[in-house]
């Protein structure tokens, strides 16, 4: 019995060693990584909202209809975006996440074929933000490694608002007149991803992304704009750093 006892002693302590001396090594280090279940995605990107050729129900947006008066581009609206997301491995091929993300962009513009009577510019400023909240699933073909490609998709809910603020034209008797219109609300569509990562320590991992989400934007007081919605589509390209736990 004795015998047994130091026998039993001496492999646990043996393993305790081994515990020990494994995070030193590096194949070790990339089991750690392999076996975390959860992480955080940080990301920094830019959100570049879909183009006049290929916006969404063209008929009625917003953007579209305001072309036709004020001398902006839609392309003026692409701006910086930032969010944050929370992943937990399902499987070594499979992830599930929710996130959350910002973009917020004003674009001056004026009235391209009508001024004061001074000759001065009819100026006023469209505003859009837009605050998504995803849940997505991600499919890792290579799983868990050294380098971690990814493709996945899922929906999105998007909290938007959108206004235009300074000078406008009564086109029935040209008078000039200082407002302000907004319209809110949450609008709900697909997201598509795609992406790669690379694990650069025991806990954290780089890489970039590609998201794609469609989504529309109704107003309820549409008669203060020239559209009834607004198109929220586009395409977003993201640095990522991830932290894993």
């Amino acid at each position: 019995m004795m015998k047994r006892l130091v026998a039993v002693w001496w492999t646990l302590a043996c393993a305790a060693g081994l515990s020990l001396a494994v995070p030193a090594d590096a194949d070790a280090q990339f089991v750690t990584r392999v076996e975390s279940r959860q992480s955080v995605n940080f990301n920094l990107g830019y959100f570049a909202l879909r183009g006049e050729d290929s916006r969404f129900d063209t008929e009625g947006d917003v953007l579209i209809a305001d072309l036709d008066s004020l001398a902006f581009e839609v392309n003026d609206f692409n701006a910086a975006t930032f969010g944050g997301e929370w992943l937990f491995r399902v499987s070594d091929f499979i992830e599930a996440g929710v996130g959350a993300g910002f973009y917020q962009r004003t674009v001056p513009t004026v009235y391209s074929r009508v001024t004061h009577s001074d000759g001065g510019e009819i100026e006023q400023d469209l505003k859009l933000r837009v605050v998504p909240l995803t849940a997505t699933v991600r499919f890792l073909p290579l799983g868990r490694g050294t380098v971690e490609p990814y493709v996945g998709a899922g929906i999105g809910f998007f909290n938007w608002r959108y206004s235009e603020v300074g000078e406008f034209v009564d086109f029935r008797d040209d008078s000039i007149f200082s407002a302000r219109y907004r319209a809110s609300g949450n609008a709900t569509g697909p997201v598509i991803l795609g992406g790669i990562r690379v694990p650069v320590a025991d806990v954290w991992a780089v890489g970039g992304e590609l998201r794609y989400q469609k989504a529309k934007g109704e107003f309820d007081n549409p008669d203060d704009f020239l559209g009834t919605h607004i198109d929220l589509g586009g395409w977003t390209t993201s640095f990522t750093l991830q932290l894993r736990f």
